[in-house]
């Protein structure tokens, strides 16, 4: 799940279902704050230790691919993006499940993170001027970042693409700036808790129609993540060969949940 959660377009919440642990996962974060919290903490504690192991190696490569191969690997992102579309269909039986209304709901999560193509154009960059608004933009962004690294489809770090943030925070994690994770860290944890319990209600009450909006915002990320046609013939071969990669790693996460 820690490796997920660093690559924007692999969700934590869909590695969590394929390992079957994704209604345990559920239940320990919103038994948290409960009165038999301790409970949790046999199941939470050794999962985070493993999350942060995975996420502390990988932001090394993941960091260096972003500064030396920026397109390319938003590409590879990409594919994992569309490559994930069958698994989530797959997930809501959308052939026999989906009628208008939520045909209707898909539309809007498309508009909703594709309108946000308008806010964030290009490769991204690195934030370096921290002052309050910036330190509270982390905070919110882990805050909602903490909703889609519990949601199947979506994860956390895609995200943190969208909002503009990634390569903030995955070089604070490769530099260990303690401003940035400490305050990201806090917005997630927080978040985490108080998300769960609203991602538990829909999905309990309204499966159909949480997984119609969620394949919407997948769709919609699309237009996102997409960082523009390479400028030269060698980072285009480059670009089509990472975002094969990243189709081909979806469709073999997808193949181990359908079989």
């Amino acid at each position: 799940m820690g490796a997920s959660d660093v690559i924007p377009g692999v969700s934590g919440g869909t590695i969590a279902v394929l390992l079957g642990i994704y209604d345990r996962l559920i239940a320990a974060i919103n038994g948290f704050l409960s009165k038999n919290w301790k409970q949790q903490l046999g199941f939470l504690v050794p999962l985070g230790m493993g999350v942060a192991i995975s996420i502390l190696t990988l932001s090394h490569a993941i960091n260096w691919l972003f500064k030396h191969y920026a397109g390319p690997t938003q590409f590879f992102f990409l594919g994992l993006i569309i490559g994930i579309l069958p698994y989530l269909f797959y997930k809501a039986n959308a052939k026999e499940t989906f009628k208008g209304n939520h045909i209707l709901l898909l539309i809007i999560g498309l508009v909703l993170v594709g309108s946000m193509m308008f806010l964030n154009e290009g490769e991204l960059e690195e934030i370096t001027n921290m002052n309050m608004s910036t330190y509270l933009l982390l905070f919110g962004s882990g805050f909602i970042a903490s909703a889609a690294m519990i949601l199947p489809g979506i994860s956390g770090s895609f995200i943190l693409l969208i909002i503009g943030v990634y390569p903030t925070i995955n070089n604070a994690i490769v530099e260990i700036k303690l401003d940035v994770l400490a305050v990201t860290g806090i917005g997630i944890l927080i978040g985490l808790v108080f998300m769960s319990k609203m991602v538990n209600y829909f999905f309990k009450r309204y499966t159909i129609a949480t997984y119609a909006i969620i394949i919407g915002m997948v769709i919609g990320s699309i237009f996102v993540v997409f960082p523009g046609w390479p400028a030269s013939i060698n980072l285009g071969l480059l670009s089509i060969v990472a975002f094969a990669a990243g189709l081909t790693a979806a469709y073999v996460l997808g193949r181990v949940e359908y079989v």
